[in-house]
């Protein structure tokens, strides 16, 4: 018998536990993106944007440079 399995997520191609919103994940989103399975999640949204195991995440952090 196999022991179960925990929810998870990928995180930026990482395996990540599971956690109830994009918000959750990501507290502070000033200069951040997220994505959820390839589709952009508006920041409004964050709190409310529940994530289910398998769903692959891409948050994306702007960097000013020249």
């Amino acid at each position: 018998m196999s022991a179960p399995t925990t929810p998870q997520i990928l995180l930026n191609g990482r395996p990540a536990p599971l956690v109830a919103s994009v918000r959750d994940l990501v507290p502070d989103p000033d200069g951040r993106a997220v994505a959820v399975n390839g589709a952009v999640v508006p920041r409004a949204e964050h709190g409310t944007h529940r994530l289910r195991d398998g769903d692959v995440v891409d948050v994306v952090t702007a960097v000013q440079g020249g």
